[in-house]
């Protein structure tokens, strides 16, 4: 029987985080990387080289030789690359946030389905295995308190904490949660930079269940936590350490509540290979991505709003009222 032909790949946008999409690629035994483009001709050049790949600046002098696609471009460029390659008849992998604006995600959506291409939404965090294994554990989350803290640095800048940083989490509440949102109260400033640079938001489910949210990216020590609690106990989940601590209501030997400890740790992890090798598996079997269109989608509407609120604190107290 003949072998299955390799899938082809490009990497759109290749500074400092594109440049390990493309190394992922290269890792991967049924993709070839065959292009690496950027608007920067000599930073293209110098990837392609290290790969021993092409390397382009137009994007559609690349693309009839393409499969698939990573696009790790500015996000205002989210868009236009994204709709190219899915024109095109290629699979795409778009870094968060998806897009711009929500009505941008749905004409994306909308695009692949027309298409019949996969479209993958960058939420790396997804592939953590302490998320993971946290999924089969939960019943209905009641409160969840989440912390995302970094310290600063330029690279990221184009786009507010919120949408830096905390969308992470709001797409990892959103997947644990899956209820409706009733109400957001945020708030947040800026620091460091001229956009919101630390923000917190109270998210407010149709179920009941309530999330705190923070993010920060001028703090002096990196933190990403996440604690979910439920009626028979609760989780603590250290994405960093990759560390699960379940606490669950259990019995004493004399039938006196008590809580159980149950701690998980998965070791090191390569969370973008994960990601980038669920991408191809998708494109190759035909199944639906990890993290899907929609649910970039849904992340983006939860920070652009929660963004809103901070940036027209009025309104969003106002309609509230209402």
């Amino acid at each position: 029987m003949k072998p299955e032909r390799k899938l082809r790949a490009a990497v759109i946008g290749v500074g400092y985080l594109g440049r390990f999409h493309a190394q992922k690629y290269m890792a991967l035994p049924d993709v070839e990387l065959v292009a690496v483009v950027d608007s920067d001709g000599a930073r293209a050049a110098h990837v392609g080289a290290e790969l021993n790949v092409r390397s382009a600046t137009d994007l559609r002098s690349v693309l009839p030789g393409v499969d698939l696609a990573s696009i790790v471009v500015s996000t205002e460029y989210h868009f236009p690359v994204a709709q190219a390659c899915l024109e095109a008849g290629v699979h795409v992998l778009v870094e968060k946030p998806v897009s711009q604006t929500a009505e941008e995600a749905a004409a994306l959506i909308r695009l692949a389905a027309e298409k019949g291409r996969v479209l993958q939404v960058g939420h790396v965090e997804r592939f953590n295995p302490a998320i993971v294994a946290a999924q089969a554990l939960l019943d209905e989350p009641l409160f969840i308190e989440s912390h995302r803290l970094a310290p600063f640095k330029p690279r990221g800048t184009d786009v507010n904490v919120v949408l830096d940083l905390m969308i992470h989490d709001i797409d990892i509440i959103l997947n644990l949660v899956r209820s409706g949102i009733a109400d957001i109260r945020p708030t947040g400033f800026p620091v460091l930079t001229d956009d919101v640079d630390i923000a917190h938001a109270r998210l407010e489910f149709a179920s009941g269940c309530v999330a705190n949210v923070t993010a920060s990216r001028v703090s002096q020590a990196a933190m990403r936590k996440i604690r979910v609690f439920q009626r028979d106990g609760y989780l603590s989940i250290d994405y960093n350490e990759r560390r699960l601590v379940h606490w669950k209501r259990a019995r004493g030997a004399g039938g006196e509540p008590r809580l159980e400890l149950d701690e998980r740790s998965f070791g090191e992890a390569d969370l973008l290979m994960e990601e980038v090798r669920a991408f191809a598996r998708a494109v190759r079997e035909g199944g639906a991505p990890v993290v899907s269109g929609e649910d970039g989608k849904r992340a983006l509407e939860v920070a652009l709003a929660i963004t809103r609120g901070i940036n027209h604190p009025r309104d969003g107290a106002k309609e509230r009222r209402e």
